[in-house]
């Protein structure tokens, strides 16, 4: 097998705070100036309601992660939603600071999982039908912002990249500006149809001079193959090569089930796609990434990390823990270049 997963999976597990007592999971990873892991991780302290926020992590050997503080660096409190969450980081270092990008809704749903793909979502504490279907969609739906910090604890929130009422997630920054611009892949799940080119939801980007003020999002692939047939969207943050921007993306099945595929993207023009897998490289296969307290068999990275030739693949397993694969880079590259 191409990825080996680490004998020590999940690495990082729920409990310990009552903020994460529940599930961790869809975490970003990158390297301090130390040389040191560091990761922001997604938790949750229930279900009802489901109110995700943001931890940070620290690890030496990129495995064995320990909390840096007690309490989250970013909840929906911090954002000016007090009923609201924060969700699926991703993870850079550009111009002298970390920029995080997140998801984040007005309010948290409960959960209830029903063990066979996506769960039961609803908001009590809302009356839709007192509010109109049109406010009510707006109010829950997620939307993606971007925030920077000086040492990962302190954060300040700078923009949001889509408009409000869009549901426009797997939003993440290229480590790099591409042309002098900020570069952003995205996921607007609306943009579907012979319209825009795609017959599901599919990975789009956009570019700004500020961080602020986003471009109309231009396509660079949808779904084409079974395993990816309902919707893709973009994984961790782009990995610079020689041979192009290399780009880890997740597929979804009709059953949803969640997989990891590639991509290989012009390094001056990231819509130009040199190389994509047409088969999953990772898929969910053990205990921990068939079964869990939310979502069953699903495979989610939100970040990689190159370290000693080899790509550690960070991902989220069923939306309850984290776990590591890692494969030899160049093995990696010369598959999505075939």
């Amino acid at each position: 097998m191409l990825f080996e997963r680490h004998p020590e999976n999940p690495i990082v597990v729920p409990g310990l705070y009552d903020w994460r007592r529940c599930i961790t999971f869809n975490a970003a990873v990158a390297k301090d100036a130390d040389g040191a892991f560091v990761m922001l991780e997604r938790a949750c302290g229930s279900l009802h309601p489901l109110r995700s926020c943001i931890g940070l992590l620290r690890s030496d050997d990129g495995v064995h992660f320990k909390h840096v503080v007690d309490q989250p660096v970013l909840t929906g409190a911090m954002l000016g939603f007090p009923t609201g969450d924060v969700q699926d980081p991703r993870l850079v270092r550009l111009d002298g600071k970390w920029l995080m990008v997140f998801v984040t809704g007005k309010d948290s749903p409960d959960c209830v999982p029903t063990g066979v793909g996506a769960p039961h979502y609803s908001h009590p504490n809302l009356d839709a039908k007192a509010m109109g279907d049109e406010a009510f969609g707006k109010f829950v739906a997620v939307r993606s912002g971007i925030a920077v910090s000086d040492d990962l604890i302190r954060w300040r929130h700078v923009g949001w990249v889509g408009p409000e009422g869009l549901d426009d997630r797997d939003n993440i920054p290229f480590p790099e500006k591409i042309g002098g611009r900020y570069a952003m892949l995205r996921r607007p799940a609306a943009y579907v149809g012979e319209k825009y080119g795609t017959r599901g939801p599919g990975m789009w980007i956009s570019y700004s001079d500020d961080l602020k003020t986003w471009d109309e999002p231009a396509l660079v692939a949808g779904p084409l193959f079974d395993w990816e047939g309902m919707k893709i969207g973009g994984s961790a943050p782009p990995l610079r090569t020689e041979a192009g921007w290399l780009v880890s993306y997740h597929g979804v099945d009709p059953s949803s089930r969640y997989c990891v595929g590639f991509m290989l993207m012009d390094l001056n023009d990231p819509t130009k796609v040199l190389g994509r897998t047409r088969k999953p490289v990772m898929q969910p296969e053990t205990y921990y990434e068939r079964f869990g307290l939310v979502i069953p068999n699903v495979v989610f990275p939100c970040a990689n990390v190159v370290h000693e030739g080899r790509l550690y693949l960070y991902y989220g397993c069923c939306d309850t823990s984290i776990s590591l694969a890692t494969c030899r880079l160049d093995d990696l590259l010369e598959l999505v270049i075939k």
